[in-house]
């Protein structure tokens, strides 16, 4: 009988922190951590799998192997050393390793695969901070060069990789994320309970994700403040606006805008939200809208169909691919254009359940554990098995 293949997962990305550390990216970590080991034992190659991470809060699936770093690699600077040096090193001893985000080492010893979220660091550099864009830009690069596979999450991401790179098509792999099984409509009065334990308004429109320039929340202020009027005199009280998340990078600018526009009492900053409340806020607001100018992916999206929640969205980059039709999609440039389009579903409900029902069956398509068995679908390509 032959041995388990040894499957190693750079997780040192991972992090359970209650900031925008712990959003995006991580959640693609987490659960491909959670998914992988769950998978059915009777395709071939066997594999078995090992994640190397620091967070000592991460308790692993059963049929996880861990490993814990004793260096703490919460900062770049060490994570990129351990990833250079010791995990270069464990290589020796694996027979693949999967980079979760854009970096391998650059001497491996084994076939690699790495995850290419998105490019946005060469889309928009201007929004990254120096080093981050050039190591970013640096790291990607190579790993995605010499790497056996790559796993973009989107056609849009893979189209950037080969653009931006020229990794030849064949090694570039779509395997989109998926949508946890928490994220699903609620029962009317249970939602309410959950407005009224968190002071929030009956009814507001919803934006979710890091403060930072790409996601356009400067635009969806200034589109809604349009909104707010030209809306008709006499309807009944205007939505709130609540933009959550944790503050990224460069988002000065924001909380700025909303006292030039004269918002503040109609704007809502409630931080970050942790992961088992996020449903929740899907489920309380009346329309979601993410006019962010580029996406690898756009999980909000995602999840707040799923929740059954009207969405507006951006047609640029994936997030078409994201939406389907079942979101309303808007120009992201066009401020006059989001606000006529959150007008438009906000004063039709029929519209609104429309879109609920369609943004349902959308997320449906999606689950992370069909984005495991695919990712392990790429792993055994690699290895000489079927796929």
């Amino acid at each position: 009988m032959l041995r388990p293949q040894r499957v190693g997962l750079n997780a040192h990305l991972l992090s359970l922190d209650r900031n925008y550390r712990g959003a995006g990216i991580n959640g693609y970590i987490y659960q491909l951590l959670r998914h992988l080991p769950a998978l059915g034992e009777d395709e071939t190659p066997l594999l078995q799998y090992r994640a190397y991470l620091h967070d000592a809060r991460f308790e692993p699936a059963p049929g996880l192997s861990v490993s814990r770093s004793h260096w703490d690699t919460g900062g770049p600077w060490q994570r990129i050393a351990w990833e250079q040096s010791r995990l270069a090193a464990i290589s020796r001893d694996l027979d693949l390793l999967h980079g979760l985000a854009f970096a391998t080492p650059l001497v491996c010893a084994c076939p690699a695969v790495v995850t290419v979220h998105d490019l946005s660091f060469l889309r928009f550099p201007n929004a990254f901070r120096p080093f981050n864009r050039f190591y970013l830009s640096f790291i990607t690069r190579i790993s995605t060069r010499k790497a056996a596979r790559v796993i973009a999450v989107s056609e849009s991401t893979r189209q950037d990789v080969i653009r931006f790179f020229g990794v030849p098509g064949e090694r570039v792999v779509v395997v989109p994320n998926g949508v946890a099984e928490s994220f699903h409509p609620a029962d009317p009065a249970a939602v309410a309970v959950f407005r009224r334990n968190k002071g929030l308004p009956e009814h507001f429109i919803l934006f979710l994700g890091t403060l930072e320039p790409r996601k356009n929340i400067v635009r969806l202020l200034e589109a809604y403040a349009l909104w707010l009027h030209e809306r008709p005199t006499g309807t009944k009280d205007a939505p709130a606006l609540i933009i959550a998340g944790a503050k990224g990078w460069f988002y000065e600018t924001i909380f700025a805008r909303v006292n030039d526009l004269g918002l503040a009492e109609h704007v809502i900053f409630p931080g970050f939200v942790p992961a088992e409340e996020l449903p929740w806020w899907y489920r309380a607001a009346e329309l979601f809208v993410y006019p962010s100018l580029f996406e690898g992916f756009g999980l909000p999206v995602l999840e707040a169909m799923a929740c059954g929640t009207p969405t507006i969205t951006s047609n640029a980059s994936s997030l078409p691919e994201v939406a389907g039709d079942a979101a309303l999609l808007i120009d992201p440039e066009d401020t006059e254009g989001l606000a006529g389009a959150m007008a438009h579903v906000l004063a039709k409900p029929e519209v609104a359940a429309k879109m609920r029902a369609a943004g349902l069956c959308q997320a449906a398509r999606f689950s992370w554990a069909r984005t495991a068995a695919q990712t392990a679908a790429v792993y055994r390509s690699v290895l000489g098995g079927a796929g």
